[in-house]
């Protein structure tokens, strides 16, 4: 009889663990399938979507722990004793589990504001950069350009300042940056940088009309600054997205410095001038 009332329990748990898979599955292959079909309608944002998933998960999961636990009666009567004494148990739990609460609520804050979403390109705190990947309910999982996962609790996230090149606008602008020597010809410098940028097939268009009426260039190039030997000179170049940019900046790294070369404009080494004091007694 025992035998019979124990079998029938493990059953019961065996079907349980199958309807709580069965269902979280086919509940995260649906957004899945739906999150496809509108991102092939018009551009979505599909952080909330990701994020509902590990939502689902979390709530499906939870009702089958206390499906089971409410099946076996040793178990119940445990549950019981626990409620009884709810206020030392809470306490205890709330000591135990407030870094996860904490990161629960910060995830969910996150996705209410959306300073991010999935596929961004962000800086954290000047610690992390990288694409974000997923946002869980525990964590957010960043992909750094050495293709390695940063997995950063979600109360860091909303603790840290956050350096978004995606949040409302795509277009990223890039300085270039050149030192070059006193003695250059600043006119021959400024063209050169000029011409390279605005020839580059990723370097974007951003002037104004009011830009075009002043008859303003297309990358517009600065002195920005007299070093120790050394004038600095920095071009300021747009391209529609960071990663784009990226590609641009380190193309014209090679393109102006060849131009240079040809056009006999020195970048000088740092220079030093020592002086010796002797001393005549």
């Amino acid at each position: 009889m025992a035998f019979q009332v124990y079998f029938r329990h493990f059953i019961a748990i065996i079907l349980i663990i199958i309807v709580a898979i069965s269902v979280e599955r086919s509940i995260r292959f649906m957004i899945g399938k739906f999150l496809q079909r509108r991102a092939v309608q018009m551009n979505i944002d599909k952080t909330k979507y990701v994020f509902l998933k590990h939502v689902v998960t979390a709530v499906i999961y939870s009702l089958a722990i206390i499906a089971i636990i409410y099946t076996l009666p040793k178990f119940r009567s445990i549950a019981v004793s626990l409620f009884a004494g709810a206020g030392i148990f809470a306490a205890i739990l709330g000591f135990a589990s407030q870094a996860a609460f904490s990161n629960i609520i910060s995830g969910v804050f996150m996705v209410i504001s959306k300073p991010f979403k999935v596929g961004d390109r962000i800086e954290v705190g000047n610690k992390y950069v990288g694409i974000v990947e997923d946002i869980t309910l525990r964590h957010t999982v960043l992909r750094n350009f050495d293709n390695q996962r940063i997995v950063v609790p979600n109360s860091v996230m909303s603790a840290e300042t956050i350096i978004n090149a995606h949040l409302y606008d795509d277009v990223v602008r890039r300085n270039i940056d050149f030192n070059v020597d006193y003695q250059s010809d600043i006119d021959l410098v400024i063209r050169i940088m000029q011409e390279e940028c605005e020839s580059h097939p990723l370097c974007i268009d951003q002037r104004t009309e009011d830009d075009f009426g002043k008859s303003l260039p297309k990358v517009q190039v600065r002195l920005v600054q007299f070093g120790d030997s050394a004038i600095t000179f920095r071009a300021y170049a747009w391209s529609t997205n960071a990663f784009d940019a990226f590609d641009m900046h380190t193309d014209l790294n090679i393109l102006i410095k060849k131009r240079f070369d040809k056009e006999g404009v020195q970048i000088p080494f740092p220079q030093r001038v020592i002086s010796y004091r002797v001393n005549e007694s």
